[in-house]
């Protein structure tokens, strides 16, 4: 027993410690972030190849939304995330890369001009919500989802302000959102004003004017 609870207090001991390195990471990022300017975030997935269409449109996105005044961020990775900082970095436009560390991807992408490297998944979430000013979600995985609907759902309950959602891909996300809309919506899970935030297209050229659009009647501030 008195084994047990040595072991118990050694863990309790660790997780106390943890905080000062959860709050490192926080003072990091805000540091870093709060200089660069508004940004819109490009989410998608890390396994997207070179020769996929959807990775030279998230480079032709990116470039695009720096013309409009815009900086970029992803996750720093490959694929679609690395097309995005392509296209950023290309433009001569602020790159952005919140790097996760993880056992089996690298560290960050060649084309990120502004990296910030994180341990903890819900650290690095916070400063993509906090320092984006909207979100444009390329095909991707379970992280590509848990990202749009993180944010998504921060609107919905009015925890940040209202920001342009647009998903790129009518093919891949038109499935989602018509199951969205007659389940979800039918059955009374989300209201109907909630189908505003998103946007669908396959042409980058209406993405960034989405957000052009809102912006025009809005005003650029970081979130929280």
């Amino acid at each position: 027993m008195a084994h047990e609870n040595k072991s118990w207090n050694e863990i309790k001991t660790n997780d106390s410690w943890a905080i000062f390195k959860i709050m490192a990471e926080f003072v990091e990022g805000y540091d870093k972030m709060a200089s660069i300017g508004p940004c819109i975030s490009v989410f998608g997935s890390a396994r997207t190849k070179t020769d996929n269409p959807y990775y030279q449109q998230a480079v032709d996105t990116a470039r695009l939304l720096v013309e409009a005044g815009y900086g970029v961020i992803t996750g720093g990775g490959p694929g679609i995330m690395e097309a995005g900082n392509k296209g950023a970095d290309g433009a001569d436009g602020k790159s952005v890369g919140l790097n996760i560390t993880l056992p089996f991807e690298q560290s960050c992408n060649q084309w990120v001009n502004h990296p910030v490297d994180f341990d903890y998944f819900f650290v690095r979430k916070v400063q993509f919500v906090k320092y984006s000013q909207g979100f444009i979600t390329f095909p991707g995985g379970f992280g590509t989802l848990d990202e749009l609907f993180e944010a998504i759902t921060l609107m919905q309950t009015t925890k940040i302000e209202r920001r342009p959602v647009v998903l790129f891909g009518t093919k891949f996300w038109g499935g989602l959102v018509e199951w969205v809309r007659n389940t979800m919506l039918a059955e009374g899970n989300i209201s109907p004003d909630d189908m505003e935030y998103l946007l669908m297209t396959d042409d980058p050229a209406e993405a960034v004017k989405h957000i052009d659009d809102f912006y025009k009647s809005h005003k650029l501030r970081p979130n929280f």
